[in-house]
């Protein structure tokens, strides 16, 4: 009997003597809330809607609950409708939203019956805010590339007034399609399409279609041409007042053409029939500007 006490006490003092050694090799973890992100406080109600008005279109919307009902605005890319799904919910709730330019933002909603406040322009927001309130999300159609700086990137040839291209275009009925400006970022190519309407009818963009096509096949009908899907668009609206301009800005992946190839880009009119084709041959992709070129504009 002595040996089996004295054996748990040996045990025993082992093991108190080894506890400070086992301490010191347990490793240290960087707590959570260093990465905390803020969430925007809002409230909303069942009888009215609410909007939130984004700085880029509005990509995905997770709500945490069926206390509430969002959806998009229609034709309009950067705008949240929001609303109470449930009279007189008790419980917080929250969403999520991701944007076009990356960002990734997060809302604890209450209930209220008489909302202080409806509707939110999230423009607005002073950088340092933003900051705050949002982070940066990896888009994987970007495939790394940061989205905050391509939406900046296509802004920003939206608005710059030089064109690099002046051969590269096409007229129908009053309504005129040019290639203005082609540039090359990370192996992604910006094209710049200027749309000018100088006759009294208004000319509505119903899609913009790239495709690379044999030089050999133009006439034919029945030929399985390979269609290029643009990453992204930048625009402002799709409808072209009479004796205006409008342009828009598509992204797509790097590529170059074969001697009997060329590029066709296709403007289709949304109920009409003035379309518009431009073909782009080899040596205008491989002339693209650098984008490094433009002076970006930083908010």
């Amino acid at each position: 009997m002595n040996n089996i006490l004295k054996q748990w006490v040996i045990f025993i003092l082992i093991s108190v003597s080894m506890s400070p050694l086992n301490a010191q090799e347990m490793p240290e973890f960087a707590s959570l809330s260093e990465a905390k992100l803020e969430p925007y406080k809002m409230e909303v109600t069942y009888n009215k809607t609410s909007h939130l008005l984004f700085p880029s279109p509005i990509r995905y919307v997770d709500l945490g609950s069926e206390n509430l009902i969002a959806n998009k605005a229609e034709d309009v890319g950067n705008v949240l409708r929001i609303k109470a799904g449930v009279r007189d919910f008790e419980e917080e709730t929250n969403f999520s939203v991701i944007t076009q330019d990356g960002k990734f933002y997060n809302f604890d909603v209450f209930y209220s019956s008489y909302p202080n406040t409806l509707n939110y322009d999230l423009l607005k927001l002073q950088r340092q805010n933003e900051k705050k309130y949002s982070t940066e999300v990896l888009l994987e159609d970007l495939k790394g590339e940061s989205a905050s700086l391509t939406e900046l990137m296509m802004k920003t040839l939206h608005e710059n007034p030089k064109s690099t291209i002046k051969h590269l275009g096409s007229k129908s009925f009053g309504v005129h399609v040019l290639l203005q400006s082609l540039y090359l970022h990370e192996g992604k190519f910006y094209f710049v399409l200027k749309f000018r309407n100088i006759n009294n009818l208004l000319y509505n963009i119903d899609f913009v279609s790239f495709k690379i096509v044999d030089k050999k096949n133009l006439k034919k009908t029945v030929v399985q041409d390979k269609v290029l899907t643009p990453i992204r668009e930048y625009l402002i609206t799709k409808t072209i007042n009479h004796q205006s301009d409008e342009k828009v800005v598509y992204l797509l992946d790097q590529f170059t053409l074969l001697e009997d190839q060329i590029l066709e880009i296709e403007v289709f009119e949304k109920d009409g029939g003035r379309h518009h084709k431009i073909q782009v041959e080899n040596a205008d992709l491989i002339n693209a500007k650098l984008v490094k070129d433009i002076h970006l504009k930083l908010k």
